[in-house]
């Protein structure tokens, strides 16, 4: 029970985890996070740059415990690097906070939504076939009732859109949270039930 592995309080960095291909780079950072890693997934500086265009950054002191890791669960890489000196790494993830709407890019993908309502206002970026089909697909639907677009997308983009998915799903349950939490404290402020006028 003493030795369970822990989340660490603090992420440091300095090593990278580079890979063949964006479907590798997303299973590594899906496994760490199971395993309660603290890694990253980020664009590396070109310099460092070999295979994807995705990396994984990890605590460089983690990394036979990772690499073991690695192994049992058949994830590929191509090696690891130190980060020192090699550049500046690219969030892959960047969130756009319109006021009534948010905005998530990833990589070249976006999808913007209510934060009012969780809907879906807007899919587009990349070239890939797919995209139509996606965006007809995300379009006007809750974010809790649309579709992963990795489940019905069959490119890199469907793929990135689905990264930008889960992150507006996480911040319309944070939104919503903060929502309720409002309702409550109102309610409450004006000597009403917590469930008055909920249907």
């Amino acid at each position: 029970m003493f030795f369970k592995k822990k989340k660490k309080a603090h992420f440091h960095g300095e090593g990278l985890f580079l890979f063949e291909k964006v479907e590798d780079a997303i299973k590594a950072e899906k496994v760490l996070k199971s395993a309660d890693y603290m890694v990253k997934l980020v664009a590396p500086p070109p310099t460092l740059r070999k295979g994807c265009d995705l990396a994984v950054e990890i605590n460089l002191v983690e990394q036979i415990g990772i690499e073991r890791l690695f192994k049992q669960k058949d994830v590929d890489y191509i090696e690891v690097v130190p980060l020192k000196g090699g550049g500046e790494l690219l969030e892959v993830v960047k969130v756009t906070d319109f006021g009534e709407a948010i905005m998530v890019k990833a990589g070249n993908m976006k999808l913007t939504f209510d934060k009012n309502t969780g809907i879906i206002l807007n899919a587009s970026g990349g070239g890939c076939p797919d995209i139509p089909y996606l965006h007809a697909e995300l379009l006007d639907k809750k974010l809790t009732d649309a579709p992963r677009p990795k489940e019905i997308g069959f490119t890199l983009c469907a793929l990135m859109m689905d990264r930008a998915f889960i992150e507006c799903l996480d911040l319309w349950k944070e939104t919503k949270g903060k929502q309720d939490d409002a309702y409550l404290w109102n309610s409450s402020d004006k000597g009403l039930p917590a469930d008055a006028g909920r249907g």
